[in-house]
């Protein structure tokens, strides 16, 4: 009786033993979490693709809500969701004194899209100042001498161009209005680049699904967009002549050659202007994703799931992999390294590293 009960005990023991060593094993963000996220349309086709395969491999959901730029800041500010999105970068100042990080997620581009019957992408050839012209309002027929003369082979309309723009505040229209600043002084001094503008014309739609639809619905239409929504919508895109004075057309390569000498600061939150970028072959109206995160939370669990999956679309061949196909150009690993340093020097979560 006595040895029954020394082997109970010791059974008890090494059951105990295991359950210690399985504890210890599992950690909180191997549980099945929701990591909730809101802010820029732009990234929002590949944030979607990545959560499913995150979500198939990790069981963890990304719950991300496409309610552009201006949302997603204001959003993470109030402390309503884990991350915010946003194409317009915070600035240091604004980063410091909300109590914040930011870091770039991806480089995608903004091509302007058109609804002009038998013409169909890349077909039609603009330049930043014919553009600018546009959106001020100054060039209104499709078959008017400026763009005649940039398209001579080709059977312009004598159709009015109806413009589409941002009701929201939007990044897309951030990146939009940087590039439209730096090519035509009277934008930069009638309008200016933001996230939001008085816009001198034109109709307006809600995120970028809300211009392509839009842009969808009647002739004679123009507006801009993130790659993406031009492809997934079926709605032709332009060429544009680039710094370097070469037509370019919309693409992976042409959006990284326009990425190749982006500044990264981590001092600086990350932030970068890559509008109107040197190079032959760079697209003209390229920018960067970013996420923005508060550098205090309560719930390491989720806090650290949320970094395990974005640590898994920078590096792992599937997230790299779903950038390409979705045309958005996946971060340098120099740059992933010097963000997930930012994530463990300066994020804390329940009183510890969150990565």
């Amino acid at each position: 009786m006595r040895v029954l009960t020394s082997r109970t005990a010791k059974l008890a023991a090494l059951t105990g033993l295991v359950a210690l060593v399985l504890a210890t094993l599992v950690s909180p963000a191997m549980a099945a979490l929701t990591i909730t996220g809101a802010g820029a349309t732009f990234p929002a086709p590949l944030y979607y693709k990545w959560a499913n395969d995150w979500k198939a491999k990790t069981g963890n959901k990304v719950n991300y809500q496409a309610i552009g730029s201006g949302g997603g800041i204001s959003a993470i500010k109030a402390g309503t969701v884990l991350f915010g999105g946003s194409d317009a970068p915070l600035t240091a100042g604004d980063l410091s004194s909300s109590g914040l990080v930011q870091f770039p997620t991806c480089i995608g581009g903004v091509v302007p899209i058109v609804n002009l019957p038998g013409i169909g992408n890349g077909k039609l050839k603009l330049t930043g100042p014919v553009l600018a012209d546009i959106y001020l309002g100054n060039i209104t027929m499709w078959n008017a001498g400026a763009i005649k003369s940039l398209n001579p082979g080709l059977k312009l309309p004598a159709t009015r161009i109806l413009v589409v723009h941002r009701s929201d505040a939007s990044g897309t229209s951030w990146i939009f209005t940087h590039y439209l600043s730096a090519v035509s002084s009277v934008w930069a001094s009638k309008v200016g680049a933001d996230k939001s503008v008085r816009w001198p014309v034109g109709v307006a739609g809600k995120g970028n699904e809300g211009v392509a639809a839009l842009v969808k619905q009647s002739k004679g239409r123009i507006g801009y967009v993130e790659y993406a929504y031009s492809v997934q919508s079926r709605i032709p895109y332009t060429q544009m002549k680039n710094k370097s004075g070469k037509f370019v057309l919309p693409s992976l390569s042409t959006f990284s050659a326009a990425a190749a000498g982006a500044k990264w600061s981590a001092a600086d939150g990350f932030g970068t202007i890559m509008v109107n970028a040197a190079g032959s072959s760079s697209w003209p109206i390229a920018g960067a994703s970013f996420v923005i995160v508060k550098k205090n939370t309560s719930n390491y669990a989720n806090a650290h799931a949320m970094f395990q999956f974005f640590d898994w679309a920078y590096k792992n061949a599937t997230g790299r992999a779903d950038a390409a196909r979705l045309q958005y150009v996946s971060m340098p690993l120099t740059v992933v390294g010097a963000v997930e340093k930012v994530w463990h020097a300066q994020v804390k979560a329940g009183g510890k590293a969150a990565w």
